[in-house]
């Protein structure tokens, strides 16, 4: 990988919001590194990316989820001295109450949003505070403030996504470093996210839906003008500041009015 440009690892990046920020990111000059675990689709990408911008691209093939899989990551990051951006995209979702949902799901969930997010963030901000330069982008939601039946563990992930970035832009305002990090909170995304989940688009409506180009164009904006948060859509930003002022218990009314709404709609099903 050329010393000479700045490089961007993508998790996640072989499909939907991950395969955007490899568009925009290699059309700015960046060298890249795209991780996913479906092998055949990033290589169509690198191959994509190499030859409309001539850019340097490699592919790592692993899941996030597993110890062998997150300790490669681990020591790409670790290897790459140009590594200036990490997105941390890699997320998947369920549908279903907690006590019936099948254990391994969660346990991967947690593993790939919460364990996967630490450890990679982990290793490039020892780095990039060394070199004093370099950003962190964690695609978290705008679930990360709210909690809804069905969604339990997703939410608190992404909870705890929001949570932990604002923490290390605390850590990097105290001591000066120029690094940047960012928590990525889009809604409703034309991805193939919900359809992985089972779910169709019906149960929003259309103005909701935002496509990745908007979501990833957006917080780009928000890295070059060094925000920690970008939540993407004025609708979202207005249902963000209000789950910032009202009261819990209106909160679970409203969470819990539109959750039975959804469960009686789906034949008793979440």
């Amino acid at each position: 990988m050329p010393d000479q440009r700045p490089v961007a690892l993508i998790t996640g990046a072989s499909a939907g919001i991950g395969a955007v920020f490899a568009e925009k990111l290699a059309a700015r000059g960046f060298d890249l590194i795209l991780l996913a675990r479906r092998a055949d689709r990033l290589h169509d990408l690198a191959a994509r990316m190499k030859e409309k911008h001539g850019i340097a691209c490699r592919t790592l093939e692993a899941d996030l989820a597993r110890d062998e899989g997150l300790q490669a990551a681990v020591e790409a990051v670790n290897a790459c001295e140009s590594l200036d951006l990490l997105v941390n995209n890699a997320g998947f979702g369920t549908r279903g109450f907690l006590y019936e949902a099948p254990t391994e799901l969660q346990e991967r969930m947690h593993r790939l949003h919460v364990l996967a997010t630490m450890r990679l963030t982990q290793a490039a901000l020892r780095s990039m505070v060394q070199r004093a330069r370099g950003g962190i982008i964690n695609v978290s939601s705008v679930a990360s403030f709210m909690q809804t039946p069905g969604n339990v563990s997703y939410c608190s992930t992404k909870g705890w996504m929001t949570s932990f970035t604002e923490g290390i832009a605390m850590e990097l305002k105290m001591t000066g470093s120029p690094v940047k990090v960012q928590a990525l909170c889009p809604g409703f995304t034309v991805t193939e996210f919900h359809e992985v989940m089972g779910v169709g688009r019906g149960h929003a409506p259309g103005k909701w839906w935002m496509s990745a180009e908007e979501v990833v164009e957006a917080s780009l904006h928000g890295l070059d003008r060094g925000k920690w948060l970008v939540v993407p859509g004025t609708g979202y930003k207005i249902i963000v500041w209000l789950m910032g002022v009202l009261p819990r218990r209106l909160k679970w009314w409203i969470a819990l009015r539109r959750s039975r709404e959804l469960y009686t709609r789906r034949g008793g099903r979440m």
